[in-house]
């Protein structure tokens, strides 16, 4: 996310709602609250519903918090601004070629190929 300074976020595949809380300093029921406002923000839900964000989504809390308390925005401009911050990015991927963006199959194949990788690592 452009324009604000975001501190490290752990590395990890996947954050309880507890973790995004206490990382992004964002208490729990306005993260659910956020949920509802904000169709880009979609944890994961596991099978017992319990919500698993990913990196991406721990970004986004930290960017709405950023709009809402330091410039000030509306829960509707928030949206807005999220929509067109999507669009735009859109328009990037649309102007490259298709033979520079990375085909889905081949990024699966080297995911396993990493994970095989690590498995024997530690063994």
């Amino acid at each position: 996310m452009e324009d604000i300074e975001i501190p490290p976020i752990p590395d990890k595949e996947y954050f309880t709602i507890g973790e995004v809380s206490q990382i992004t300093q964002v208490e729990k029921h306005t993260l659910r609250y956020w949920e509802n406002e904000f169709k880009l923000l979609r944890p994961v839900r596991k099978s017992s519903g319990q919500r698993r964000y990913r990196k991406s989504e721990v970004e986004l809390v930290y960017k709405i918090k950023d709009l809402l308390h330091n410039k000030r925005y509306t829960i509707e401009g928030v949206k807005k601004y999220l929509i067109g911050d999507k669009r735009r990015k859109q328009l990037i991927f649309k102007d490259l070629k298709e033979e520079h963006l990375p085909d889905a199959k081949i990024l699966r194949e080297i995911k396993e190929e990493l994970k095989a990788v690590i498995k024997l690592l530690k063994r």
